[in-house]
């Protein structure tokens, strides 16, 4: 590693540490949901695919120097407030989000744009650290309650709806937060943009991809849900809950992945290690060549940061009384 590589990633850790005693709140509440709700358990597997892709750019890295950049610095101070904003406000996500920004916008300040643009993968990816989801579990739970009653009555099955109530013959069926298919789609999203990224160059490939990654989650989880409501119709509602309980949980998500990717995988355009801009590419951008114009000396760029930092650490401070 040359020296300009070692400075600047020593500075990058020591800002970033910064970064953690500052935002060590909502990094904490983040762990909790990863680690407590199954809604979120996927997000464990985020920093070690986030390492892993930029671990495969350490050649491309190697091969450029480092150049501090100054503007980073406005990314990296409305990542702080963003944050701020969040726990002034209690809106957790916000704040979450803000906290994740504030990481991924201290690359750029501390290693330069063209750094960034070679691990714009991993740092784009970081996005899926936040704990999302929530907000849209009741439209969710009413589009699911939606496509069973047509399912319901397609297979023969006298039904009536009712929001999220379901009136059959043998009992009522409730579309509950856990039926509601959210977390499987959260998590399909995820994995269907490191599959699009990794996996293809052509956009359009892309595009499609990640709509299958939306579309058949809902689709699968309604025929679950709906499998559910058939099967108690002659075997009885307790017994048809036991199977959907065989069948629910991450085995159900693994089929649903393994049908999209194993359809997909024939159009696959590349190999992981080929993701992202390549060193000629970059080399031939003018945007990349006129952004680098604003570099900065590396100790001027940490001092700026941690001055951010001190700011919104003292902003905070001046929070508290309210927040209690």
């Amino acid at each position: 590693m040359s020296p300009s590589w070692r400075q600047a990633l020593a500075g990058l850790a020591f800002v970033w540490a910064a970064l953690f005693a500052l935002t060590l709140r909502e990094w904490g509440e983040m762990a909790w949901q990863w680690w407590n709700s199954d809604s979120y358990a996927h997000i464990l597997l985020i920093p070690p695919i986030i390492a892993w892709l930029a671990w495969m750019r350490r050649d491309e890295l190697a091969a450029i120097r480092p150049k501090p950049w100054w503007p980073g610095l406005v990314m990296l101070g409305t990542a702080l407030a963003f944050c701020l904003a969040g726990r002034a406000s209690g809106i957790n996500l916000i704040a979450h989000a803000g906290a994740v920004a504030a990481l991924s916008a201290s690359v750029p300040s501390l290693l330069g744009p063209r750094a960034a643009a070679l691990l714009a993968l991993p740092l784009g990816f970081m996005v899926f650290l936040v704990p999302f989801g929530e907000e849209i579990v009741w439209p969710m739970q009413r589009l699911t309650a939606h496509l069973v009653i047509a399912l319901t009555h397609l297979s023969g099955v006298e039904a009536a709806l009712e929001t999220i109530y379901i009136t059959t013959p043998v009992g009522l069926f409730i579309v509950a937060e856990a039926c509601s298919g959210v977390k499987f789609l959260i998590a399909m999203i995820a994995l269907g943009v490191l599959a699009a990224f990794t996996g293809f160059s052509s956009w359009s490939r892309r595009a499609v991809f990640l709509l299958a990654c939306v579309v058949v989650p809902i689709l699968a989880n309604a025929v679950r849900a709906w499998g559910t409501i058939y099967l108690a119709q002659y075997i009885g509602p307790e017994r048809a809950g036991g199977v959907d309980h065989l069948i629910y949980g991450w085995v159900f998500f693994a089929v649903v992945v393994a049908i999209v990717l194993g359809l997909a995988w024939r159009w696959f355009e590349r190999t992981p290690e080929e993701a992202g801009w390549s060193l000629a590419e970059l080399e031939r951008s003018r945007i990349l060549a006129r952004l680098e114009a604003f570099d900065a000396r590396l100790p001027l760029v940490i001092g700026l940061a941690l001055g951010a930092c001190a700011i919104a650490a003292a902003l905070a401070i001046g929070l508290a009384p309210a927040n209690g």
